[in-house]
């Protein structure tokens, strides 16, 4: 994968770039890391921007690096247009990436997270008024490059930052009586599919993209959010941390309860009994902590989750099949193999 399109991540010194994802066409590939470069600067001109007291609190998770995926994405459905990878489809990227930097310091305030991408959190490093209004100034910044933008992106974000807290209210208030499953797939619709879905929205209708190709770019976005999410539960309940870096059952001890879990907690059998017994709330007791892993390898949690994951990758194929055969298209399809495979 040398030839990759190269993600480029701060701080780890001027050189550093993030992983690399080979798209399956080199020119596609240079193409890619060249507007990632133009995403990145533009990103970090526009955070400087305002008193120092404020720029380095907007700058501190952006500097910490990040996959960059929604800008990438962005990027790769500018080419269904005639004006692909134009200024107005990098500052549309930068949008995209400006308000997921900024939910990512609200989530931490509301999670009471402690790190963020391998750094102490903003609101752990600083506070949690702080960290809320960083997250207020990126939206201001965003808000200022979709006034550049136009009406209608402006318009396209009012309803997609709508569905985004609508999404964070939803998980905030909880399930209730709604079928807690159910209940999930709406929070991850509306938190983490629909803000891919929208990188496939702008950078089609600034690149000048057919209506039934941005339509097609944002049912392969909003799948392939889920797909993502869902991997992201599995992967904190059965990987090998030596592989993931992560360590199992993070969720488990904030009282989390992801879909590989809820699946497991419906279950009408002896597993499902004791997992209903323990997960009472977060599970604080290692000891506890790894009997439950262990119950939920043996519960058809696992087998469950996956199944859901192959259902929104049929769902990503699908919209897929509405765009031009090309190498984009190729490369979209490779992406969405890649984020199932995560699952090891």
């Amino acid at each position: 994968m040398s030839d990759g399109a190269q993600v480029p991540q701060a701080g780890h010194g001027d050189a550093a770039v993030g992983a690399r994802v080979d798209l399956g066409d080199a020119a596609l590939n240079a193409a890619i890391t060249d507007g990632l470069v133009k995403v990145e600067s533009l990103l970090r001109a526009e955070l400087n921007k305002g008193e120092d007291f404020v720029t380095d609190k907007v700058m501190h998770l952006a500097a910490a690096g990040g996959k960059r995926f929604r800008p990438m994405f962005a990027l790769l459905a500018s080419n269904y247009g005639d004006k692909p990878l134009s200024d107005d489809v990098i500052k549309a990227a930068v949008v995209v990436e400006m308000t997921h930097l900024a939910t990512l310091y609200h989530d931490d305030v509301m999670d009471e997270a402690e790190r963020r991408r391998g750094v102490p959190s903003a609101n752990a490093r600083w506070n949690n008024s702080v960290a809320i209004l960083a997250g207020d100034i990126l939206l201001a910044h965003a808000s200022r490059l979709m006034g550049e933008l136009g009406a209608p992106t402006v318009l396209h974000f009012a309803d997609t930052f709508g569905v985004l807290v609508t999404g964070q209210m939803r998980e905030t208030i909880g399930a209730g009586a709604a079928d807690p499953i159910e209940h999930y797939m709406k929070v991850i619709a509306e938190k983490t599919g629909i803000l891919i879905a929208s990188a496939g929205y702008l950078g089609g209708i600034h690149s000048g993209a057919k209506p039934e190709h941005i339509k097609a770019l944002e049912a392969y976005g909003s799948a392939i959010g889920m797909v993502f999410q869902i991997v992201d539960d599995f992967i904190d309940i059965f990987s090998d941390p030596k592989e993931s870096g992560k360590t199992p059952g993070t969720d488990l001890r904030e009282g989390v309860f992801t879909l590989p879990v809820l699946y497991a907690l419906a279950e009408q059998t002896p597993v499902g009994d004791k997992l209903r017994a323990m997960l009472t709330g977060p599970v604080t007791d290692e000891e506890e902590v790894a009997e439950v892993l262990a119950l939920l390898h043996q519960s058809t949690g696992r087998e469950r989750a996956l199944a859901d994951v192959s259902f929104h990758l049929a769902e990503a194929e699908r919209a897929l099949e509405s765009l031009p055969d090309n190498s984009t298209t190729n490369a979209l399809r490779t992406l969405a193999q890649f984020a199932a495979k995560r699952v090891g």
